[in-house]
């Protein structure tokens, strides 16, 4: 009993300490702090520790302190959308290690630097859409590989490192629609990812390109290989197969172009090209096999005709002794019988 009270007395001091915030409404069974629509310019203290539900949007929040989040270790969705924030210091959310859901859509965010997103081993759903972000880090931290939607709609982005799409291997959706995507070299491997990433079953709204002229408008996924012949393979990031490389040999050559242009249409994907090649293995196992089968028919016939033959000859042989050999023999003294007669 002293126990409980003990433990109930703590409760009480804390919720003492760490009442909702005079502009906020705070809802007990959901666990949630709506504070959305308050004129908040950073993250309003004494927030309750066990909310998992913070509403921030529609506020004036222009930066994130690095404690800002300290005293909300178990939220779960923060949602500060529509706010003032320009950019994100790495380690701003680094004490929501149960947080599942960000939003940070409709601020003025420019960049995102390399581990923003560090330690957020939970983290599954995150909006960056409608910034003016003009780049993206190769990673955005450690343990951030559970994130399954990724959306960077309505930015300014030209390229995205291929290393950061495939440090998140959960990803189902990601969305990347109105940005300048600048389709030459520094696309390419995002033009692999996404064609692979379609290929597993992922969801996407493409990448359409805004430069150069000749391919403004075009869907990345419909742009030749052939075009990137000059692009170095280093630009290009994959572990391609033998079979590959040889297609990668023609698609370098404007020669090639047709052939390049099939090896699109015919696939939905680039790095699954590969796929095929089990296929192709089939296909020549089954080569071997039936090749095989019918050199052993062959080879069954040849024998079949050389038995064939040698018994038709054994017996044309035995016919020729038996029978022709006792006519010869007897035949003479029959021819000579009449002349004998006649001299008589």
């Amino acid at each position: 009993t002293g126990d409980w009270l003990l433990v109930l007395s703590v409760i009480l001091l804390t919720h003492a300490a760490h009442g909702c915030p005079d502009k906020c409404l705070c809802h007990t069974a959901s666990k949630t702090a709506d504070c959305k629509n308050r004129g908040f310019t950073e993250i309003p203290p004494r927030l309750p520790p066990e909310i998992q539900i913070l509403q921030l949007q529609n506020n004036r929040i222009w930066r994130i302190n690095p404690n800002s989040f300290t005293g909300t270790p178990l939220l779960k969705i923060l949602d500060l959308s529509n706010n003032s924030l320009s950019s994100v210091a790495p380690g701003a959310f680094q004490k929501l290690r149960y947080l599942q859901v960000l939003n940070l859509t409709r601020n003025l965010i420019h960049y995102i630097e390399n581990k923003t997103f560090s330690f957020l081993p939970h983290l599954k759903e995150l909006d960056l859409s409608s910034n003016s972000i003009i780049r993206l880090p190769e990673t955005f931290g450690n343990s951030t590989g559970n994130i399954t939607l990724l959306s960077l709609k309505h930015n300014k982005l030209q390229k995205m490192e291929r290393v950061l799409l495939e440090s998140l291997p959960n990803l189902k959706v990601v969305l990347f629609k109105d940005n300048p995507w600048q389709c030459n070299c520094n696309v390419f491997g995002m033009k692999l990812w996404l064609e692979s990433f379609l290929y597993r079953g992922g969801i996407s709204d493409g990448i359409i390109c805004a430069a150069p002229g000749i391919r403004k408008g075009k869907d990345l996924l419909k742009v030749p290989y052939e075009l990137f012949g000059a692009c170095p393979l280093r630009t290009a990031h994959v572990h391609l197969a033998s079979t590959h490389h040889h297609s990668w040999e023609h698609r370098s050559s404007p020669k090639h172009g047709p052939h390049g242009e099939h090896g699109e249409s015919g696939r939905p994907s680039c790095e699954p090209k590969p796929k095929p090649r089990p296929v192709s293995l089939r296909h020549a196992i089954a080569t071997v096999v039936i090749t095989g089968v019918v050199c052993g028919i062959v080879c069954l016939m040849m024998l079949a005709a050389a038995v064939y033959g040698c018994a038709y000859a054994a017996i044309t042989a035995k016919y020729h002794k038996e029978h022709l050999a006792p006519v010869r023999q007897h035949g003479t003294p029959e021819e000579k019988e009449p002349f004998d007669s006649s001299l008589a």
